[in-house]
């Protein structure tokens, strides 16, 4: 009996622990971006004024366009949607690079701090920024053209999930790409995401993509998101099947994404280059 509440004490000091390493990042980096404010700035600087050449594009089209007049919203929309999906990546792999510009990568890795919970805080922070990137222009969206994206209703939680989740396993993929070749590769971290733009329906029915490109949408999770968000907004249909593959399709690549990392950081200690990182 007395074996028995030792072990259950010893899981519950185990996972507060674990919870308080993972807390400790997380301050960490929170810390840095919350207590700058051009940081800030910048995250919603980008999402908002690409929101605002959308949207007046929007404007000047409506009148000649039936499918505009029908979904006002419809451009606006795409590009807050897709900014979740780049800030989530962004907010990964930016989270990891600040750590190797502040070579601070070999004391992380030699504290009690586990890859799990260091992945977690990575993925934590992520949506911070994402938060705060895609908030603020969801606020000048409704400010400055009256519209609200939350209009969507519950899909929307289903679409910010199904792109973040992606967001994330490109932005560890990237994180271990860099750890890997070192900053060299830091370029990756803003131009890897744009491989899949033109073949994620973003802005297109993924039906205008030649047969090949088809096959590749829709074996990203993106691709499935975007056509479910056309249905609700053209259709006022939320498809559940749409949702499910995507979330199927993240599960794979955020699976494969924490195995690069994963295989990274094992790479990494072994040649002993964790403190030896940089171009």
């Amino acid at each position: 009996m007395n074996d028995a509440v030792t072990l259950s004490g010893g899981v519950q000091s185990g996972a507060a622990l674990s919870l308080r390493r993972v807390r400790a990042l997380i301050r960490r980096h929170a810390y840095l971006l919350l207590k700058s404010w051009p940081r800030v700035v910048s995250m919603a600087y980008y999402p908002t004024v690409t929101m605002v050449l959308w949207a007046f594009l929007t404007l000047y089209l409506t009148p000649t366009n039936r499918f505009l007049t029908d979904a006002p919203g419809f451009f606006i929309g795409a590009v807050l949607l897709w900014d979740v999906l780049f800030r989530g990546q962004l907010g990964v792999s930016l989270t990891f690079i600040e750590e190797m510009y502040s070579h601070n990568l070999g004391n992380l890795f030699v504290s009690p701090l586990r890859l799990s919970e260091f992945i977690t805080g990575q993925l934590v922070m992520s949506v911070l920024r994402t938060l705060i990137g895609v908030g603020g222009a969801c606020f000048f969206a409704w400010l400055l053209f009256r519209y609200s994206i939350f209009s969507m209703g519950l899909p929307l939680v289903a679409f910010f999930t199904g792109l973040l989740a992606f967001g994330w396993a490109i932005g560890l993929a990237v994180s271990a790409m860099i750890l890997r070749y070192g900053l060299g590769a830091e370029e990756l971290a803003w131009a890897a995401i744009f491989l899949i733009a033109p073949v994620s329906g973003v802005y297109y029915p993924i039906a205008v993509l030649p047969p090949v490109l088809q096959a590749v949408s829709y074996a990203l999770p993106p691709a499935h998101v975007f056509e479910g968000m056309r249905a609700v907004l053209l259709e006022k249909t939320f498809h559940v099947d749409l949702l499910l593959s995507a979330l199927v399709l993240d599960g794979v690549y955020l699976a494969i994404g924490i195995a690069l990392f994963a295989a990274s950081v094992h790479s990494a200690r072994k040649r002993g280059t964790l403190l030896q990182m940089g171009e």
